[in-house]
């Protein structure tokens, strides 16, 4: 494990980014409303220019995360559906886990008001009707939460990712939501100089029928490299419909994904200080087979601007027993080349993670909620076996009826870069602030 983590340290370190931080983010909130016709308009010109020079199939990634049936059940009543806003490319199996992932709910079951309707005001004789002016208008854009993410992980070869990203969530009067993403981001590694990283993006999620879409498009700053485009499109169909039972605990059903994104490669300080982009495309299965078993399965294709492709796939099957679980994860990985010396980022032409899984999670307290997990498996890697294990910890805080607070920790042996002989250890910390109004 790495022993020379401080978190001390970091925050003394990097508290004159803060100030800078400040001051950005007032400048970006002022000009994010009227930037976002422009970033659409320029991320589809980009899409379309990139479009002619692909040479295979290309894919997107965002974070994984699988459907937890016990989740409607958490505080006895359905939590409203959370928007999956900080994609993070798949290049490494940590983020392929949907253990350090937060699990969506089911959708948001439509208010009834428990109040009985009032009833008709007898006529007044001499009455106008009401003018305009006083008429009573739905806003056109409801404010409905903000959640802030943070991420935090760092290795023992001197690598440090730290994201900071508030995203602002907005219910139209039609129903449908939109969504302005902004943050600072910090990256460094030995051997290059740090990259700091504020991002901008403006997101629309609707429904079509039985189909939901979310669509998103913005802009990537950083402080000493070209700014650059990114997009991000999901698509998730049910194939069946879904069976909840009368407590809001999902039974059975079958949704198929497709996903679609491009940006910036935030693998690390090497990666960026290269300016590496991806394309990267790919579907996801998943199927709640009872009440208490699920399969989750995903694939991903990839196209870098430096000329390299990819494959991924990764399957999961979980059984639910109580507040424990069982879990059999698989994971596949290979470029066409090993481009890692060149290009910065970790490219095996073969590589694989099976691992088991058992994990337990319950109420500790009527405000807490906690989940344990261990994984313990195997690596391959250039032929060569090694041990695969990840250790993780999550909680969740309701500091009140509209607040609540995520905080996990974890692990992990799995590589994400060539070490050689070397062992390789990172840690992460990972949290979500969510505020609703």
């Amino acid at each position: 494990m790495v022993s020379s983590f401080r978190p001390y340290l970091f925050v003394s370190r990097y508290s004159l980014y803060a100030v800078f931080l400040l001051g950005c983010l007032q400048i970006q909130l002022g000009v994010i409303c009227s930037l976002g016709i422009w970033i659409l308009s320029e991320a589809k010109l980009q899409a379309a220019q990139a479009h002619q020079t692909w040479k295979s199939p290309l894919g997107l990634t965002e974070q994984v995360t699988t459907v937890n049936p016990e989740s409607a059940e958490q505080y006895s009543k359905p939590l409203p559906y959370r928007l999956q806003l900080t994609p993070i490319l798949l290049a490494a199996p940590e983020n392929f886990n949907p253990d350090l992932r937060l699990p969506p709910s089911l959708p948001e079951a439509p208010q009834q008001n428990s109040s009985p309707p009032p009833l008709p005001e007898a006529p007044q004789q001499n009455s106008s009707p009401p003018t305009t002016a006083t008429e009573a208008k739905t806003p056109d854009a409801v404010l409905e939460s903000i959640d802030t993410d943070y991420h935090y992980e760092t290795d023992n070869f001197g690598q440090t990712n730290f994201f900071l990203e508030p995203t602002a969530q907005f219910r139209l009067r039609n129903g449908n939501k939109i969504f302005f993403k902004t943050g600072f981001n910090f990256f460094e590694q030995r051997g290059v100089e740090s990259i700091t990283n504020f991002p901008l993006q403006v997101g629309w999620q609707g429904k079509i029928g039985q189909v939901t879409l979310l669509t998103a498009a913005g802009v990537d700053v950083f402080n000493r490299l070209p700014t650059a485009i990114n997009l991000n499109v999901k698509v998730d169909a049910p194939i069946s419909p879904p069976r909840v039972s009368s407590s809001g605990r999902l039974l059975s059903v079958v949704i198929i994904s497709g996903n679609l994104e491009q940006g910036p490669y935030k693998s690390n300080a090497r990666t960026l200080d290269n300016q590496i982009t991806a394309w990267r495309f790919g579907p996801d299965l998943y199927w709640q087979i009872d009440r208490n078993t699920s399969l989750f399965s995903s694939l991903r294709l990839g196209n870098y601007n430096d000329g390299n492709s990819d494959v991924q796939s990764f399957s999961r099957l979980e059984r639910k027993f109580g507040q424990f679980s069982l879990a059999a994860n698989l994971f596949t990985w290979s470029y066409d080349r090993d481009l890692e010396r060149t290009s910065g980022y970790f490219s095996p032409p073969d590589f694989l993670v099976y691992n088991g899984e058992v994990a337990w999670e319950g109420n500790i307290a009527q405000f807490l909620r906690c989940r344990l997990a261990a994984n313990l498996g195997r690596q391959r890697l250039k032929g060569e076996f090694d041990n695969a294990n990840t250790y993780q910890t999550r909680c969740t805080v309701k500091l009140s009826p509209s607040i609540e607070a995520d905080l996990g920790y974890s692990f992990s042996n799995v590589r994400n870069q060539e070490t050689g002989g070397s062992a390789y250890g990172g840690n992460s910390f990972t949290g979500q602030l969510r505020v609703k109004f």
